[in-house]
């Protein structure tokens, strides 16, 4: 059912009472009965105890049979009948007796209630519930098994019913309520750019987008909500993370609709591409727009694609890059080594393989990836540049986007020290996922930041963030230059051959603590197509997660 709206509905109903006592329990075949009629606990065999100044009598010991039954038999008959507080007078906690009981005729409205008492077992007494749940002319029977326990009361040594809202519904935990009306959020049908309808059917990883669909625009898409008897969670369970449960439903919903912009070839293929590698995501869009194209997940019960907070590895180079062009410190064909190993703040940096470049360009260092090469301009950085730089300039980081169902936006917190060194590289506290770094290659493409998106904000007039600043066409042409470098010659060429020469990539490898693989990250944009793809504990970004977003940008030509 989801998160539910919590409903509050009143009424006057009152149960019909059906008979003049509750049906008789068969305490065994061939062997007596008793009936729900109240009864005496006189000569019961308990002890009592008293005051040498003669003060009541209290009980103590072991609860009788007849004590069992007498206030058993009160509180299942009171409630029956609809005396709210004379059956709530019979437990440990009247209080929240009489409002739990209450809520079952105003707020569950559930009448015309039958209560069977089962055979006793000890204390415990197991009882049947048949009712009729009625809400705006609509009705539907009821029935469900419970039972409830006996205790003597500490301070008055009295029988009295253990309460727990358990007591009225087996699925009520203390706290909880009970509620008819509205099942919250309608339901929607959501379709993409060309009509058709999107069904996990059809699309196997789109459940979590279809949930938070319906959740975004189910009460603003013209659908109409079901009617449900459900259980409400109070603050306990809400702690524990108990979702509303629905109990009976009295109607359907008629759905929504939603259109999105996902391209329904694209969709298909990108479900394809991730189905042949565990733990794999992938996005893709459109730079001009912003228009998320697809989406698609190997795992079909969290949204890594949009939800994901993953370091991203030398994909963030790009951003990086960005930073480093813009302030002048160095620029794609500047001479410019990358070391072995490179130390800072107490931490010695090694390059994938222990690998060097003693001569070469940055584009050359960019193209292999060689991580010294960006991390040995630190000294001449801020704490915050590159958080700067990344809010600026790519819109990431400022938890603002609004793309139509839940998304991370990425992080680039200011890092200081060994942790802003790892940070320039993908690593530190960057936290990323593809949907981000398929902006990140769109922004490059297009030389502004487009807020990506998957419903048109005409839809519900919401308000797509921007970024502060666009970098110069200047080093647009530098990023693209490292890129179609990369995509051509460095570690993106072979997942990138026969794509044009217009195209850039960059690959990306994170480490993570206690993973054999790294996860391997890959990052694109070819013609009007930009692409982001991850698959976790793959190895490194250019064969695994580099095929399946060349792939879809081939189909874009």
């Amino acid at each position: 059912m989801g998160n539910r709206r919590r409903v509050e509905e009143r009424g006057k109903t009152k149960p019909a009472v059906i008979g003049a006592m509750i049906a008789v329990v068969v305490v065994g075949v061939g062997v007596g009965a008793y009936a729900l009629t109240g009864g005496s606990a006189a000569d019961d065999g308990t002890t009592t105890s008293s005051s040498a100044d003669d003060k009541p009598k209290v009980k103590t010991g072991p609860l009788s049979a007849q004590e069992v039954r007498s206030a058993s038999t009160t509180f299942l008959t009171s409630w029956q009948t609809g005396k709210v507080s004379r059956a709530a007078a019979v437990t440990s906690d009247p209080a929240a007796a009489t409002s739990l009981l209450s809520g079952y005729l105003t707020s569950a409205h559930i009448k015309d209630v039958t209560l069977t008492a089962g055979t006793r077992t000890g204390d415990k007494v197991p009882f049947s519930v048949k009712g009729t749940v009625s809400y705006k002319g609509t009705n539907k029977p009821l029935a469900y098994q419970s039972s409830l326990t006996v205790v003597r009361d500490r301070t008055t040594g009295k029988p009295r019913v253990d309460w727990h809202s358990a007591v009225v519904h087996p699925d009520l935990k203390d706290g909880d309520t009970l509620v008819t009306g509205e099942s919250g959020t309608p339901p929607v049908k959501a379709y993409d750019r060309d009509g058709g309808e999107l069904t996990t059917a059809k699309y196997a990883s789109l459940g979590p987008v279809l949930d938070g669909l319906r959740e975004k625009y189910g009460k603003i898409a013209g659908g109409k909500a079901g009617i449900e008897l459900r259980v409400v969670r109070g603050k306990a369970s809400d702690k524990a993370k108990l979702s509303d449960k629905t109990l009976l439903t009295l109607s359907e919903g008629t759905p929504g609709k939603v259109r999105t912009t996902l391209s329904p070839t694209l969709e298909a293929a990108a479900e394809q591409q991730v189905a042949k590698k565990p733990k794999s995501s992938v996005v893709v869009m459109r730079p001009s727009t912003g228009e998320i194209l697809a989406v698609a997940n190997n795992s079909h019960s969290f949204n890594v694609a949009f939800q994901g907070s993953l370091a991203p590895g030398s994909t963030m180079k790009v951003v990086t890059s960005t930073m480093l062009f813009e302030k002048d410190l160095v620029h794609p064909d500047d001479s410019h080594p990358c070391p072995k190993t490179y130390k800072l703040a107490g931490w010695t940096f090694h390059n994938d393989d222990n690998s060097e470049i003693k001569k070469g360009t940055f584009k050359l260092a960019f193209g292999a990836s060689c991580n010294n090469a960006f991390i040995n301009f630190a000294p001449k950085l801020s704490n915050s540049d590159l958080t700067t730089e990344a809010q600026q300039v790519y819109g990431l980081g400022m938890n603002n986007w609004a793309i139509g169902v839940p998304s991370f936006d990425g992080s680039v917190p200011v890092m200081s020290g060994a942790q802003m060194g790892a940070s320039l590289i993908g690593q530190g506290g960057v936290r990323m996922n593809p949907l981000n770094m398929a902006s990140v290659s769109s922004t490059v493409s297009s030389g502004s930041f487009h807020q990506p998106y998957l419903v048109s904000p005409s839809v519900d007039h919401r308000t797509l963030a921007k970024a502060s600043r666009t970098m110069s066409a200047k080093t647009q042409a530098e990023l693209k230059d490292v890129m179609s470098y990369t995509a051509r010659y460095g570690t993106a060429a072979q997942a990138m051959s026969g794509l044009g020469s217009s195209c850039g990539a960059k690959t990306g490898s994170a480490e993570v603590d206690g993973q054999k693989k790294p996860n391997g990250w890959f990052t694109a944009y070819c013609g009007d197509l930009a692409a982001s793809g991850v698959v976790q504990a793959g190895g490194h970004g250019g064969d695994t997660a580099g095929p399946i977003v060349a792939a879809l940008l081939k189909m874009g030509g």
